[in-house]
């Protein structure tokens, strides 16, 4: 995401962030194109189960010159998650469908067709 497609006023970032923060970028790193995953999934791979909100947290904390595809993680039943920001929900579902990502006329993707499956590492 760049400076210019990020409209809202960012707080500083601290200096030191969590270390879990670094291990959830890292497997939202690992999503392909095409694909998403959930913010649980994300949790679970980064070795936090049960931590989906702290997913949450990590990527509202993201800088826009941070280059994580937040957008590919959605909420467990496939959705854009709504923001406090307005808008924001429409740039990721526009990301997503710029990468081939369908949603349905509830607004969901299909988690079995475009979810992400990790290989172990």
């Amino acid at each position: 995401m760049t400076t210019a497609s990020r409209s809202r006023k960012l707080a500083p970032v601290p200096a030191r962030r969590s270390p879990s923060y670094a291990r959830i970028y890292a497997v939202v790193r690992r999503i392909p194109p095409g694909r998403v995953a959930t913010y649980g999934q994300v949790a679970r791979v980064a070795g936090l189960p049960g931590q989906a909100r702290q997913v949450g947290y990590a990527l509202y904390d993201l800088r826009p010159d941070e280059r994580v595809p937040w957008h590919r993680v959605l909420n467990a039943r496939g959705e854009v998650s709504p923001r406090a920001e307005p808008g924001w929900e429409g740039i990721q579902r526009r990301h997503l469908e710029a990468e081939g990502v369908a949603f349905d006329a509830r607004g969901r993707v299909a988690l079995e067709r475009y979810g992400w499956r990790p290989r172990s590492r």
